[in-house]
């Protein structure tokens, strides 16, 4: 600034050669008050790091970085309760958990989106903008005009809540903090501010204020500059670029590299001698240059590029780049300041008369009959005489062969939309229950899915009741193809092949020989049925056929070849199953499953299913046979089952597992209705046609098994 007023006094007083001293003088003042001091931009390290410090500098953003933002605004950490109804191995209870709501600051100039967002290093929005946790995310880009948050606004107040016009803030509402140590994580920002790279001078005008003109050359992938002052990262801006800035009477030009320039003539002036040059010793150039860098190709993690120059020496100098560059650029970059330091030892000092004061620091010179580029770097005026230091002009960076190394990204997988299956079963470990119960599976339509929060309704939907959470991801599908059968439940089906669409092809599927089959291996529900599978082959992404199959399994033979193409499909792992225990009296009602996940929105999965007490009755009856008694009459006999375990016992009844044994026979065509007995056997009235007969349990019947006669 003192180069434009001393500039304009001088011409006011003295004409040009007034202003041309004016303009020399400004320039020593303008050096002292700017002179070059200790680096004070930012270093790589403070972008990983999220504050919340009063007095934190707020990075100007340029291109796309990744950026670590100052927390601006939080509630107190709210405690939620949630019912659970527990799993293998474990009680369900009461689970408590925490959630928290907070903005973030994330730049100082406006922006145009926000791309992933990690938490603690792990992704919490991927590329796709699709949320991996349960949380809303209000998004403000810097515009001049945006509204106060809601939230923000109804905590602390209209009138005090701000809107951080120019500023750019991301707001998270109930964000869950189980996974982070019951705290707020630390977030990092994957930003773009600008629609393409940008040149070192589209920073430096930026920054200055609109200040400076001119290009580098030099483009970034992104840029975040902050620091005491706006000259510290500047520097580092111009230092790894290979520009500097020339500040006329017309402002701050950026320069860098060949181009316009002025010749003049080492004749020597005044006292001046001519041809003064010095070459420092090789010694005090680095040997090698580090440049420390922000890689996307590293998910902005930091990366590191060196270069070495033959020769001797042994310093090193170390630049650390608050920028995003691949790997070639940054090479590029170290090997042209490693190149542009060695250059510079050679320094020249010309002596010129009074028709030189319009050069200022910053000016191309070259010197007439030798050759080479020059750059004045300091300037000098004494008795007329004008004394002028150069350095050698070198070209611009360029970018050469290199790599990023060993990446270890974080996975970006979509989560999309959850798929609910819930069924009622016995279990499948002999468990014996008092009241129904539920199983319940669940999976997102991406492979990043992970849970989903679950909610019944006892009345059709008006009230519903939280019941914790679904366990991990299910594998589930749907029957695309059946062929072979009829199947049986007394014999391996080597005969029936059924092939499945699972919903995505991260899900896998896996054989069991007779061994694991027998340990309850590879249970699945196709339709009604349940089954086992000991092959299982993979023939699309998605697709499998299933063969060797154990049928109509914990009941549900009397369900055999009653499923189709379209039906569903649930492998029944208790590590991925939740299980609801519901009450007694909810049994012939309809109850509905609520889950909510990531991916869902304001539209959550819900299923439907009438409670029949398939979970509390005993399996149906066995062997139902007809025979003619001694003195004419038919009587009729079965074997028992037990809900206490699926394997027989030699010579050993299976166990009850009822409170009383209890049978409720029909006949058909007699008009006998139906009889009560607490025996295995029966004798069959006149003109029965048919029979069936049920085990009555403590809380539910059997399904029937019938017999014509």
């Amino acid at each position: 600034m003192a180069t434009i007023i001393l500039t304009a006094a001088g011409t006011a007083v003295g004409g040009p050669i007034g202003g041309a001293v004016g303009a020399i003088v400004g320039q020593a003042i303008d050096q002292r008050l700017f002179r070059e001091k200790g680096r004070d931009g930012p270093r790589l390290t403070d972008l990983a790091v999220q504050t919340s410090s009063y007095g934190t500098p707020i990075p100007q953003l340029f291109g796309t970085m990744r950026v670590a933002g100052t927390v601006i605004w939080s509630t107190d950490l709210i405690e939620h309760a949630a019912q659970d109804g527990g799993g293998k191995g474990r009680s369900g209870g009461t689970r408590y958990s925490s959630s928290a709501s907070f903005a973030v600051l994330l730049s100082a100039r406006a922006i145009r989106s926000v791309g992933r967002i990690w938490a603690d290093g792990r992704l919490l929005r991927g590329a796709a903008g699709d949320l991996k946790v349960p949380v809303r995310m209000r998004l403000y880009l810097g515009d001049e005009d945006q509204a106060v948050d809601p939230l923000i606004a109804s905590a602390i107040g209209l009138d005090r809540a701000p809107a951080c016009r120019g500023q750019a803030y991301a707001v998270f509402e109930d964000l869950g903090l189980g996974d982070f140590g019951n705290r707020i994580p630390s977030l990092t920002f994957e930003v773009t501010a600008d629609a393409d790279d940008v040149d070192c001078a589209e920073v430096v005008r930026a920054m200055s204020g609109q200040r400076a003109t001119g290009e580098s050359g030099t483009r970034l992938a992104g840029y975040s500059g902050y620091g005491e002052s706006v000259r510290g990262p500047l520097a580092a801006l111009l230092q790894v670029g290979g520009a500097w800035l020339r500040e006329g009477a017309d402002g701050l030009t950026v320069r860098a590299g060949a181009g316009a320039s002025v010749a003049i003539a080492d004749v020597g002036a005044g006292r001046g001698g001519r041809g003064v040059r010095a070459v420092a010793a090789a010694d005090t150039a680095p040997r090698a240059v580090t440049l420390q860098h922000h890689d996307p190709a590293r998910d902005y993690q930091v990366g590191l590029q060196r270069v070495r120059r033959a020769g001797s020496g042994a310093r090193e100098l170390a630049i650390e780049l608050p920028a995003a560059v691949d790997a070639g650029t940054a090479k590029g970059l170290a090997a042209a300041a490693l190149a542009r330091i060695d250059a510079e030892r050679e320094r020249r000092t010309v002596a010129l008369d009074w028709r030189a004061l319009g050069l200022v620091p910053g000016d191309r010179v070259t010197i007439i009959g030798e050759p080479g580029l020059w750059r004045v770097v300091e300037m000098a005026v004494e008795h007329m005489v004008v004394t002028v230091e150069l350095v050698r002009v070198r070209r611009a960076p360029v970018a050469v062969p290199a790599t990023s190394g060993a990446v270890l990204a974080a996975s970006d997988a979509i989560v999309g939309a959850t798929v609910l299956e819930v069924v009622e079963m016995l279990p499948a470990d002999g468990t014996i229950l008092t009241a129904p119960r539920l199983t319940v599976a669940a999976a997102g339509r991406g492979p990043g899915w992970r849970q989903a929060a679950l909610q019944i309704s006892l009345d059709g939907g008006v009230t519903w009741e939280a019941r914790g959470t679904t366990a991990g991801p299910a594998v589930l599908g749907r029957v695309v193809g059946i062929a072979g059968g009829p199947g049986s439940a007394t014999l391996v089906d080597r005969r029936t092949v059924i092939e499945v669409d699972l919903l995505h092809d991260a899900m896998l599927l896996a054989e069991a020989d007779a061994a694991a089959l027998d340990a309850d291996a590879n249970l699945a529900m196709v339709g009604a049925e349940i089954i086992q599978f000991g092959s299982a082959e993979r023939i699309g992404p998605r697709r499998w056929r299933l063969r060797d199959l154990w049928r109509g399994r914990l009941g549900t033979e009397w369900a055999i070849d009653s499923g189709g193409v379209g039906q569903r499909f649930v492998l029944l792992d208790a590590a991925t199953s939740t299980r609801i225990d519901l009450p007694s009296g909810v049994i012939g009602r309809e109850v509905r499953v609520m889950a909510s996940g990531v991916g869902d929105g304001d539209t959550p999965a819900i299923a439907s299913i009438v409670v029949d007490g398939a979970s509390v009755a005993p399996p149906t009856p066995v062997h139902l046979t007809v025979r003619r008694a001694a003195d004419g009459s038919r009587q009729a006999s079965w074997v028992r089952r037990s809900r206490a375990g699926w394997v027989w016992g030699e010579g050993i009844d299976t166990p009850l597992a009822e409170e009383r044994e209890t049978y409720a026979v029909a006949f058909e065509g007699s008009g006998a209705g139906e009889a009560l007995t607490t025996e295995t056997g029966i004798v069959i009235p006149t003109g029965a046609t048919a029979v069936s007969v049920r085990q009555a349990g403590t809380t539910a019947r059997s399904r029937p098994v019938r017999l014509a006669l």
